[in-house]
């Protein structure tokens, strides 16, 4: 495995050789504390919360020859000191490809060693085979739709200021909810799409402002990870909530899809998983 380095030096945007034999040195780890330092978070952090991955494209071959596949989920904690770099994880995962193995177990034991040494946390992974595709669920986030407000919007950078809660007004619990995030990829500027959902306790926060806020990011090149903790602590400075979750569901690139929630409140369940129309 790559040690953690900058996003210009990984294999985004770059002509790439299709490895088919098991290779670990593919995954290319990216220290999350730079654009944490951005935003102005060190020491700890003011949210929990988990990187939800999804593949799609999960193949092998078994000890005689014949081709395996599965899905495969991953749970990594926002607290972990790096992430990978999704066209170098697609990389990894191709590698498995012309790789035989003992079954699912052995592929499940290298697939924690290696993803938990390049997030330098551990990762918690389940794999869902063929006879369990039928039962996987599908569901879109729930919430008050802020796309249906008619707005004007000019300008496409993300603005914190636009933000705005209702001061002095009493609390309430909302969950409000956009199918309109787009950002770009850090380095490529490939377009990233994605619904996000916003669940808070406090001073209502003005909707039509919110979701100029969030369509501001269609020119923005950030990281899924990064983009939602940038949400995230934008409402929580601008708007003051006492309790915040943010949840984005990117659609999937190169078989993979990135699923980021940070919250600063427990239910005691876990965000859903639940793929959407667009995933």
């Amino acid at each position: 495995m790559t040690t953690p380095s900058r996003p210009d030096a990984s294999p985004l945007g770059k002509p790439s050789i299709y490895q088919a034999q098991y290779d670990p040195s593919l995954l290319f780890a990216i220290p999350r504390q730079d654009k944490r330092d951005e935003l102005g978070l060190s020491g700890a952090l003011p949210f929990f919360g988990v990187d939800i991955w999804n593949a799609y494209e999960l193949s092998w071959l078994n000890m005689r020859g014949k081709p395996q596949v599965a899905m495969a989920k991953l749970v990594v904690p926002a607290d972990s000191p790096n992430i990978i770099e999704s066209k170098s994880f697609k990389l990894y995962l191709n590698s498995f490809n012309q790789t035989r193995l003992g079954g699912t177990e052995a592929l499940l034991e290298l697939l924690r060693a290696d993803l938990s040494a390049g997030f330098g946390a551990p990762v918690h992974i389940t794999l869902t085979l063929p006879d369990e595709f039928a039962q996987v669920a599908m569901g879109e986030l729930d919430g008050i739709l802020l796309d249906r407000l008619d707005i004007e919007v000019t300008d496409y950078v993300p603005d914190p200021s636009l933000l705005q809660a209702e001061p002095g007004a009493v609390a309430v619990e909302e969950t409000l909810v956009s199918h309109l995030l787009k950002s770009n990829c850090l380095v490529t500027g490939q377009p990233d799409w994605a619904s996000v959902q916003i669940q808070y306790v406090g001073a209502p926060i003005d909707q039509a402002s919110l979701l100029q806020y969030l369509i501001g990011f269609r020119e923005h090149n950030e990281f899924h990870e990064q983009c939602v903790e940038r949400i995230y602590m934008d409402i929580l400075r601008q708007c003051k909530p006492i309790k915040l979750a943010v949840y984005a569901r990117y659609t999937r690139r190169g078989g993979l899809d990135t699923n980021p929630w940070r919250s600063n409140f427990s239910t005691g369940k876990p965000p859903s998983n639940a793929r959407n129309a667009r995933q």
